[in-house]
């Protein structure tokens, strides 16, 4: 008993000595009420409640204890530029590598972050984009197609809309990016049970039946994704090919070349699915704004009595959709929650755009959330929680850019895709990606939902800051192929 009374004296002590206090000039500091962990139980389970509770309590820059860690979030639009165009004081290195090892059991302490952006830049731009382009678009309209080659035209089909739009994208993009037709449905479902527990992987919150199903998908999605054709060489590289020969230059063993195309197939097809989810949810929830984008995409000439087995040119390479663009920027605004997360390596003196300096701590961390400000501010867009397809239109249909708070032009009016260098690498190729494949769906079906009445889900709270948001539950839907283009 009274070792127990020593022992408890002690940490008392300890947390004592070593409790953080605010010093001068630094940010407004909330440790929370539990030691060490502090606010990590809120954060995790709800990021967008939590950080807008103390943006209201604290304003637009404030400290918080998070599992030991002290975290500096900045929510003012027009000062994030201090942030993302610093690269001597803040890093993301460490802070990228302790996730990926957390999340995908790799390691890649020899590959620099420059030479991967570099590579993945010469895949995403240019002649290499218009090919994944091209290819992509292929692969949806033939899956489309082949889902309904084995019933007669007029029947309808019911399913859940997100259901059917990840697992669409989702094996579009592996066909384009990797090439293995064989498994591509059992690597959508391995894919699809890893990535309802990604969350809790990187909080280290699994349970131990979830800790076994990830680490079987793991497993699964490792030999899945292992290529055939290792031992033998080709005239052209594929995107798979090419991504591990980068790796075996970088000097990555065979063992982390292979979880590493596991963080590729998440990387680089996570977002598409969800994102084409909610547009179309919004839409189908929304007869105004489906109303307008149907009536857009009739102006298309190409569309004008096309077979549906006779596909030309891609008509949004060569037409303007302001209203459909109008549409994908909302969705984004109201859907896409990353979060741009730093290491202060050294310390930083961090002056807002108001002219106030604070002092960041070397060891602390910095964290931009943009789904709350700019994206949900209602200084900048007002009723933020609505739905207004329209909101990124000016009246002469020209797209609306210019945005102000207090008065004043901000910069960063919404961040799906980050920004400035921060700014993700296959965005052209993901936006193409979503908006063929709303087009092909709206220009080839007849869509609807089961209950006329139906709502959206609310999104799942969990996954904020992991990209685009996925929606607690689904929406029924029943779809049937239509016989000509013209009779949207």
């Amino acid at each position: 008993m009274l070792w127990t009374v020593f022992l408890l004296i002690g940490l008392l002590i300890l947390v004592l000595i070593y409790s953080r206090r605010r010093q001068e000039n630094e940010p407004p500091l909330d440790k929370g009420l539990i030691p060490w962990l502090g606010h990590a139980l809120e954060f995790g389970k709800d990021a967008a409640k939590f950080l807008a509770r103390m943006k209201d309590k604290h304003g637009d820059i404030f400290t918080v204890r998070v599992a030991g860690v002290y975290v500096t979030v900045l929510l003012d639009p027009n000062s994030l530029d201090a942030v993302l165009h610093d690269t001597i004081s803040l890093d993301f290195t460490r802070i990228r590598n302790q996730l990926i090892k957390r999340i995908f059991s790799l390691q890649l302490p020899s590959v620099q972050t420059s030479s991967e952006r570099k590579w993945m830049e010469q895949h995403f731009q240019g002649s290499s984009l218009f090919k994944l382009n091209s290819a992509m678009s292929v692969h949806l309209q033939k899956l489309l197609l082949t889902n309904h080659n084995s019933c007669n035209l007029s029947e309808w089909r019911e399913d859940g809309l997100f259901s059917l739009c990840y697992s669409l994208l989702f094996r579009a993009g592996y066909l384009t990016l990797f090439e293995t037709p064989d498994n591509a449905a059992a690597t959508y479902k391995e894919f699809r049970k890893f990535d309802d527990l990604l969350t809790k992987l990187a909080r280290c919150t699994l349970k131990r039946e979830e800790s076994k199903t990830a680490s079987s998908a793991q497993e699964q999605l490792w030999k899945l994704l292992s290529p055939q054709w290792l031992s033998r060489q080709s005239e052209s590289m594929s995107w798979q090919q090419s991504y591990l020969h980068f790796l075996q230059n970088e000097g990555v063993d065979a063992k982390m070349q292979k979880r590493a195309l596991l963080l590729q197939l998440w990387t680089t097809q996570c977002n598409a699915g969800p994102a084409a989810f909610w547009l179309l949810g919004f839409l189908l929830t929304h007869p105004e704004a489906m109303k307008a984008v149907k009536s857009e995409m009739r102006g298309l000439s190409i569309l004008q009595d096309t077979p549906l087995q006779h596909p030309h040119i891609h008509p949004l390479d060569t037409h303007s959709t302001p209203v459909f663009d109008s549409v994908l920027s909302e969705t984004l605004r109201l859907t896409a929650a990353v979060m741009i997360n730093r290491e202060v390596v050294q310390e930083k003196t961090l002056r807002m755009a108001n002219g106030q300096e604070y002092r960041l701590r070397r060891g602390d961390r910095v964290c931009l959330f943009p789904f709350l400000s700019p994206q949900m501010d209602p200084q900048i867009h007002q009723e933020p929680q609505i739905f207004k397809y329209d909101r990124f239109l000016n009246k002469d249909m020209t797209v609306k850019d210019e945005f102000h708070k207090h008065g004043k032009r901000v910069k960063y009016y919404t961040m799906p895709w980050g920004a400035g260098r921060n700014m993700c690498v296959g965005k052209e190729f993901a936006v193409t990606t979503i908006k063929r494949f709303v087009f092909l769906l709206l220009t080839h079906l007849d869509l609807e939902m089961c209950d006329p009445e139906a709502k959206l889900p609310s999104v799942n709270p969990s996954r904020y800051g992991f990209g685009m948001l996925h929606p607690d539950g689904d929406l029924q839907v029943r779809y049937r192929l239509k016989r000509m283009l013209h009779e949207m």
